[in-house]
């Protein structure tokens, strides 16, 4: 079986290394981009995500920019967690309304990460 493909979307470096530990300590693949912008490009690229871990305060394009365009795009859609330190149920309500299909407070826990990839991705959670 392929390992799933997961795009990490955030301004902020060492988040994406926490996420991409994380992430690849499950055996997932894992590419990043460091704003919005740049992740739109990777979701129109040659790799298909099978998910998209975003981040919502970015520089060029944020990540509720980023998920209304991405999808508004006539492509293949893979799920989505907003992963943010806005922790208000408006902003909760901000992410789901853009296409997140979930919505984390950051810092996230890796097994609580690894958990709803899982859900996402439609994997058995380990027993």
């Amino acid at each position: 079986m392929m390992a799933k493909h997961i795009l990490v979307v955030d301004d902020a470096a060492t988040v994406r290394m926490y996420h991409r530990a994380a992430l690849e300590a499950q055996g997932w693949t894992v590419d990043e981009a460091v704003n919005g912008l740049e992740a739109l490009e990777k979701a129109q690229g040659a790799i298909a995500f099978d998910l998209y871990l975003v981040d919502v305060n970015m520089p060029k394009l944020d990540g509720y920019g980023f998920l209304q365009q991405l999808r508004a795009l006539e492509q293949p859609q893979a799920p989505a967690i907003m992963a943010s330190t806005e922790a208000q149920s408006a902003d909760r309500m901000l992410g789901l309304q853009a296409g997140a299909n979930l919505y984390l407070v950051k810092p996230i826990r890796p097994d609580d990460l690894a958990a709803c990839c899982r859900i996402l991705l439609g994997e058995e959670a380990a027993s």
